[in-house]
């Protein structure tokens, strides 16, 4: 079995001795006994080489730190155990029982941990609610496996697409690139059972970043416009300018500048009026004028156009300071901007403070693009 922890630290470019350093920080933190600083050493040493087992105590900080699972930690596979009962039907039809006093308040409670989540993930990062986020999706999905009829399935399954959802961007913000995958994959088929083509459009949508973030941005432009196609006539006017903004930056990542001009001006043209960010329809979608002018911007960096500055600064201007990962984002788009136009001290000021952030939140992904950038400056 491969030991996860050395990949999992590698992702954040931390050396061993750091690794000891943020777990003595976070003991101090959270008042809790760790072993000394010459004997943690020897522990990640030992960890990484399978020679000592990673303890429960430890285990749990590795998660928090650096936003993976146990078994991504491990690289253990999860076993199953066997069931108890002699032939498991009592255990079974325990858990349907179970599954049949689900009501609506229930599912709404369901709901308003994954937005109590999301709202911790857009203000803290992503890496320290992995263990949150694990336990909300698996009692999703027994309540989706253990539920028998359509009026049970169809509102769990729509709360299980939205959770799934947000976990692979989370995952995919801390480097888990196959967890990302396969928990669109789950949103999706989720958000199938559930009759629910929003749902099943956001997710395709984002789902097209991780072929983007691994180099086949053409595949990308494909996807998403396939999530388009998906949506239909069903979606809501925000979801239906949020999906040709995110199109207009992957056309712009996939070398198609007069593409991704014409999917901006179609999110333009689609977006409600108003200051109102959020889409009651699908509660997963913030998108209004200024947020628009953001997303134009990184488009318009990403293709060199000059336009960009000066829409980037208006963002930055009016941005929601509680959209503290989003806020790297926006540096890295100014620093793109910037080095357009020949302006490189501007750009390496942008890369310093989202450099800042993106150590804050944990963002191997924004860490990653930090550092693609300062190579060409």
């Amino acid at each position: 079995m491969t030991n996860g922890l050395r990949a999992a630290r590698s992702a954040r470019e931390w050396s061993q001795e750091r690794l000891v350093r943020e777990i003595e920080r976070h003991a101090r933190q959270h008042m809790l006994d760790v072993a000394s600083t010459a004997s943690l050493r020897v522990y990640v040493s030992e960890w990484e080489n399978g020679r000592r087992q990673i303890s429960a105590r430890y285990a749990k900080i590795l998660r928090a730190l650096l936003g993976v699972t146990d078994d991504e930690l491990s690289g253990k596979a999860e076993t199953l155990a066997p069931s108890t009962a002699a032939d498991g039907y009592d255990e079974l039809m325990g858990r349907i029982d179970a599954a049949r006093s689900i009501s609506l308040t229930m599912v709404n409670t369901f709901m308003d941990q994954t937005e109590l989540l999301r709202t911790m993930d857009r203000q803290m990062g992503a890496a320290s609610l992995v263990d949150q986020m694990t336990a909300h999706l698996a009692t999703l999905e027994d309540a989706l496996t253990f539920a028998v009829l359509p009026e049970t399935r169809r509102p769990v399954a729509q709360a299980l697409a939205g959770a799934a959802t947000l976990a692979a961007w989370q995952a995919l913000d801390v480097g888990s690139v196959e967890r990302a995958w396969r928990h669109y994959e789950l949103g999706k088929r989720a958000a199938q059972e559930a009759e629910e083509p929003m749902y099943l459009a956001h997710a395709t949508a984002e789902q097209a970043y991780v072929l983007c973030d691994a180099g086949r941005a053409p595949m990308a432009v494909q996807l998403i416009r396939d999530a388009q196609r998906l949506g239909g006539k069903a979606i809501s006017p925000r979801l239906t300018a949020w999906l040709h903004a995110a199109e207009a930056e992957i056309c712009a990542r996939a070398g198609m500048p007069e593409d991704c001009r014409r999917a901006l001006e179609r999110a333009t043209q689609c977006l409600p009026p108003g200051e109102e960010a959020r889409d009651p329809d699908m509660l997963s979608i913030f998108l209004n004028e200024g947020h628009l002018t953001r997303w134009r911007g990184n488009a318009l960096a990403l293709i060199g156009d000059d336009e960009a500055v000066g829409d980037l600064y208006t963002a930055l201007d009016t941005a929601d300071p509680t959209f503290i990962r989003a806020s790297s984002g926006l540096r890295c788009d100014l620093a793109q901007a910037h080095m357009a136009r020949g302006e490189y001290d501007q750009a390496q000021e942008h890369l310093r403070q989202a450099r800042l952030i993106a150590s804050r939140t944990g963002s191997v992904r924004q860490r990653r693009r930090i550092e693609q950038l300062t190579q060409r400056l």
